[in-house]
């Protein structure tokens, strides 16, 4: 069929994009577009020289795993960071090299270190949630996901799901999904996550299938998240603007497209959608982004998905205890509540600097706290 032609022209014009990206991992690239290194030299070589026309007949092919930061890079930036607890990114790789280190990684990947080996302080954690009413500072710092309500079809309804980074305004994800549940959720996300790599946090509001309520906001499809190390943060109930971003790319999808068209079924809507979300992530001028378009300030995520769940640890001091099925543990005698999405899962206790005071961790992220000293 013809779209399958131009959906594989649309990917290798996107692939020689975001290569063009300043501090691109290029290999990372290939993998993640499933191409080797020398085809995907080949296709920006190409390019440069003859434009668009260059992208013609080349086929894809698999990739090796992309570089990583040496290990002792990596200590040498945990080592400067816990002897400069407040500097960032862009400090740390400029005291690196005046230290003599070679190689440096740029500010961005010394974030994503910190990250991963939990440096960031709490002030810094504080400060983001000044940064999600404006712009957060990196991609995929923060996605933002949400269902375009439903559009009509001669053959049923489409649910268009979206996902938008926060930084670039890039739309990882606009999938004509025949239902908003959590299997056609995760399955559209686990394709994104897969070209994309994993974000560090997601937002998306109250609703199904990623709300529950306001005390215990966690479901499946967001204890998977959790499992898969990202964040999860819910919009205020009827403050659609804390998604904002992610509300003004649906007002351009109706805008331009949705308003002038409607769809036979599932795959001609998946088509036009992925035509249209070629054209507004490369090519159309954003008015937020100094009239560029969002692959301008895009760039791949660092973060790999990884096929198989990661298992479930705990610290040797945590208490672990597991979820039964109304979401309920035993700790000292007393039966405590969690979600029951959380149903089968080890939690670990782990004690907070009060007495009494516990926090309740799934993973490495803290879902609730108790306190002992409360009457049962």
């Amino acid at each position: 069929m013809p779209w399958k032609e131009v959906s594989l022209m649309s990917s290798r014009k996107e692939f020689v994009l975001l290569a063009q990206q300043e501090g691109a991992n290029i290999r990372a690239l290939c993998r993640q577009f499933s191409i080797s290194p020398k085809t995907g030299y080949k296709l920006l070589n190409r390019y440069a020289a003859l434009g668009e026309a260059g992208l013609l007949d080349h086929s894809r092919q698999p990739q090796t795993s992309p570089r990583r930061t040496r290990p002792e890079m990596e200590a040498a930036v945990l080592s400067l960071r816990d002897q400069h607890p407040a500097w960032g990114g862009r400090k740390l790789a400029a005291r690196l090299q005046a230290l003599g280190y070679v190689e440096i990684p740029s500010p961005s990947t010394i974030t994503a270190i910190l990250r991963r080996h939990d440096r960031l302080n709490a002030q810094a954690n504080a400060q983001s949630k000044a940064w999600q009413r404006f712009e957060h500072p990196l991609p995929n710092d923060l996605w933002q996901m949400d269902f375009k309500g439903h559009v009509a079809m001669r053959d049923g309804r489409c649910h268009p799901l979206t996902v938008l980074d926060d930084h670039s305004r890039y739309a990882v994800c606009l999938r004509a999904c025949l239902n908003e549940q959590t299997a056609t959720v995760q399955t559209a996300l686990i394709d994104t996550f897969r070209r994309y790599g994993l974000p560090w946090r997601m937002t998306m509001d109250n609703g199904s299938p990623w709300g529950d309520d306001g005390v215990n906001p966690y479901t499946p499809l967001t204890v998977w998240l959790l499992r898969l190390g990202i964040k999860i943060s819910h919009s205020r109930p009827y403050h659609p603007q804390t998604q904002g971003k992610d509300e003004r790319f649906h007002r351009t999808l109706k805008a331009e497209l949705l308003a002038y068209e409607t769809f036979v079924d599932q795959a001609a809507a998946q088509r036009r959608f992925d035509s249209w979300r070629d054209s507004y992530n490369l090519e159309r001028p954003h008015q937020a982004l100094a009239l560029k378009p969002p692959i301008s300030r895009y760039q791949h995520s660092t973060r790999s998905y990884p096929e198989s769940l990661p298992s479930i640890e705990y610290g040797p001091d945590d208490q672990v205890r597991k979820v039964q099925d109304k979401g309920e543990f035993s700790f000292h005698g007393r039966t405590w509540k969690v979600a029951k999405a959380f149903h089968g899962y080890p939690v670990g206790l782990r004690p907070d600097a009060q007495e009494g005071h516990f926090g309740v961790y799934f993973c490495q992220h803290k879902i609730a706290s108790i306190n002992l000293n409360e009457p049962q």
